[in-house]
């Protein structure tokens, strides 16, 4: 019996000095509304409609199909919800409004435990509605400087230049100072986050994720020339200052880097007739986000991954099926002088004869949002997060080995 209770107590001690086994490995993921995440829970079951993504989907989900807690994975997360969200790494993590929700952070917490032994740490800085050019503006980036069309333009309208420069000033780089406060605070006092985190070994930071970019793509005011070849030129700029403050601020001069790309709508070349239009905006901004990785200085320790692989095409295809449906319904109904609910019937009508089973199910089951959050849909963002892991994990390989 004496042997048994020892055997006991020698299981519980073990259990419970998992922690420090290992030193913390912490990544900080930031970024702005993708980042935060908007794919509710219940698109999780478009995950298991599709063989190639059916895998990820076990390691999401408990056979009672509820959503796993990681057991080695804890996020401290500000940005999503009004107050900062800590515990172990699950879902509820993303925007906070209409979840629960994810966002990439999910599926990184799942894949890079793979590659690492001992606890994790997440630390998300996730902000809807900011952009690179301003909001996370790094130090050696300078001041915000406004073009002559800008400047132009606001003396037409009879606004006042020095009140603006003055609020420009003020907004400029509030979203990267908040970000590298939060994670200051979060190191300082681990213990607040993983109560049972064992200080000896320490903690490394392991890594840093970037996805963000709609905010500056969509600005012809601060990038005049976006359909132009270079026209985001000052988008590469800041990001390469950006890189380089982060590791200055945080004292972390090899902290390796991954850039998601910009990537809603999936590959241009696969654009319809009615995306035609956007295809060099759009690839010349993604040009610019993956640019800093040509710089000498970034060269093996700042990767990118294309979010655009992760695009779901079939989806998008059902989407725009249906909006076909739907206008040629309204046109019928106005044709026919129909009340509202003689129209609503004949909708249902001709979606029901005009849409296949399977693209009603995954259009049920696989949208929870608007095109630029990736349709709400964790079929997407699940794989950007296990992506975003899967380089951050070989470009750490990378530089273990170069080493």
């Amino acid at each position: 019996m004496k042997l048994h209770i020892l055997s006991i107590v020698a299981l519980f001690l073990l259990s419970t000095s998992v922690v420090g086994a290992e030193p913390l490995r912490v990544f900080i993921l930031a970024g702005q509304s993708n980042m935060q995440g908007h794919a509710q829970v219940r698109t999780f079951a478009h995950i298991g409609m599709d063989p190639a993504t059916k895998p990820l989907l076990a390691e999401m989900q408990n056979a009672d199909g509820s959503p796993k807690v990681l057991e080695r994975v804890w996020i401290s997360s500000i940005g999503c919800a009004d107050a900062e969200q800590t515990g172990k790494l699950t879902t509820g993590f993303g925007a906070s409004q209409n979840g629960p929700k994810i966002g990439p952070e999910y599926t990184f917490g799942i894949t890079i435990e793979k590659f690492i032994d001992g606890p994790i740490l997440l630390i998300k800085t996730a902000w809807g509605g900011k952009s690179l050019n301003t909001d996370f503006r790094s130090p050696s980036s300078g001041p915000y400087v406004f073009n002559e069309a800008q400047l132009q333009a606001f003396q037409k309208q009879g606004k006042d230049i020095a009140a603006i420069k003055a609020e420009k000033e003020m907004a400029t780089g509030i979203s990267y100072r908040l970000m590298v406060e939060h994670v200051k605070n979060v190191l300082s006092d681990i213990k607040r986050v993983i109560p049972n985190y064992d200080a000896a070994p320490g903690y490394e930071l392991a890594g840093f994720v970037w996805f963000q970019g709609w905010n500056d793509m969509v600005d012809g005011s601060t990038y005049p020339n976006r359909d132009m070849c270079g026209g985001y030129d000052a988008y590469s700029d800041a990001m390469a200052h950006f890189i380089r403050d982060v590791r200055k601020d945080l004292n972390a001069p090899k902290l390796p880097f991954v850039i998601g790309v910009l990537g809603v709508g999936g590959p241009v070349a696969e654009y319809g007739p009615d995306q035609e239009r956007y295809k060099s905006i759009h690839q010349n901004f993604r040009d610019a986000m993956a640019a800093p990785t040509a710089l000498p200085e970034f060269k093996g320790n700042v990767a990118t991954l294309l979010s655009e692989k992760y695009w779901d095409q079939e989806l998008t295809a059902a989407k725009a099926k249906e909006n076909g449906v739907k206008q040629h319904s309204k046109k019928r109904a106005t044709e026919g002088k129909m009340n509202p609910a003689q129209e609503r019937e004949l909708q249902v009508k001709m979606l029901n004869e005009g849409l296949t089973e399977r693209e009603r199910q995954i259009l049920d089951k696989g949208i929870s949002n608007l095109e630029f959050h990736y349709l709400g849909s964790a079929k997407i963002l699940g794989g950007i997060g296990k992506g975003l892991a899967e380089t951050m994990a070989e470009l750490k390989q990378l530089n273990n080995t170069s080493e």
